[in-house]
């Protein structure tokens, strides 16, 4: 299952993730919204970064595009193929075309296992290779991954947290996926450590044409590794498009908020009031209308729709007002150190 320059290897559309939770014997279960509409595309050797706080929906859109649950409604293509409803001959192709990366690098490995088993148990499981070969294989990606090959021998205990999650990109490696969905990658390593890790996501990325769906709340690392970005708030897209775009001129109030609340990206300082509602019970009109500073009477009233403006999407109805201003990033911040491809 191979993708071309340029070849689109995953697309959603209007995805949708809802849960029933029970809420006593005598009362109807309610409908929690954790995802609602969202819909991009992510070109074979490009990057989209999901944005936004603890409990946006970001991790359930993870987990839809990774296969792990279903969609409640839309449709999700991978690499050319229904990944929702695939007949069952393709199931197991399509679920090795993508791979998850997990936040804890310390929880993702089997303290049990040497390396060598933790990276050919994918093969041995999936492929008809031999031991030898699967041993190969799981040597050539340590080095790959900035690792020694006698590193195989090795138990996890006996890493730092940034050798432990260069195991757990080569591991995710190890099937050749088309797609690697990152869920907070490097939010659990020192920010030195952050970098180098996110070089070897880069020039992996570079050497094999991947994918990345990348999860993460740091627009610091964001800045550094994206190519296009989607900023969630309450399981919405409030804004969605290049990251050059949105980091120089955000639209939406959120987006401004969260890129102002990032040390050293902005000048500006906002602060947001009130807490985030819950999605039990979302608000009427703008999800974000209860918290905005700019609030006026038609967002309680009426939800604005994603539409084009300015080389990106937005959902505020006022957005154009922002269009004139000076642009929010400040241009001498640097994106993260580059770092050497040595081991951490």
């Amino acid at each position: 299952m191979s993708a071309g320059p340029g070849d689109v290897v995953v697309e959603a559309r209007n995805l949708q993730r809802t849960y029933e939770v029970r809420r006593g014997m005598f009362r109807a279960p309610a409908q929690l919204r954790a995802v609602g509409d969202i819909s991009f595309r992510i070109e074979r050797g490009r990057t989209l970064a999901v944005v936004g706080e603890s409990g946006c929906g970001k991790s359930t859109l993870a987990r839809m595009v990774a296969l792990i649950e279903k969609p409640t409604a839309g449709q999700l293509m991978l690499v050319g193929h229904d990944a929702v409803d695939p007949p069952s001959e393709r199931r197991r192709e399509l679920r090795q075309a993508v791979q998850l990366v997990f936040q804890n690098p310390y929880g993702s490995l089997n303290p049990r296992k040497k390396i060598s088993t933790v990276l050919e148990d994918p093969l041995a499981i999936n492929t008809a290779l031999g031991k030898t070969e699967r041993a190969a294989k799981a040597r050539e990606m340590l080095a790959r991954v900035g690792l020694r090959p006698e590193h195989a021998n090795r138990y996890p205990h006996m890493f730092s947290g940034g050798q432990r999650q260069r195991i757990a990109i080569a591991r995710a490696l190890m099937l050749s996926p088309r797609l690697l969905v990152a869920d907070e990658p490097v939010s659990a390593l020192d920010v030195s450590i952050q970098a180098q890790v996110l070089n070897l996501l880069a020039d992996l990325q570079a050497e094999l044409g991947l994918a990345y769906l990348f999860i993460s709340h740091d627009l610091g690392v964001v800045r550094h590794i994206a190519h296009d970005v989607l900023v969630m708030y309450l399981g919405h897209a409030v804004e969605q498009g290049p990251k050059a775009c949105i980091f120089a001129r955000p639209l939406h109030p959120y987006t401004q908020a969260l890129l102002a609340s990032t040390p050293g990206l902005s000048s500006q300082r906002i602060v947001l009031k009130g807490e985030l509602p819950s999605p039990l019970n979302p608000p009427s009109g703008c999800v974000f209308n209860t918290r905005c500073p700019h609030v006026q009477p038609r967002c309680r009233e009426e939800r604005p729709l994603l539409r084009a403006l300015d080389e990106r999407l937005v959902a505020c109805h006022y957005a154009e007002k922002f269009l004139d201003g000076a642009p929010l990033v400040r241009a001498d911040v640097p994106v993260l150190a580059a770092a050497s491809a040595a081991n951490p």
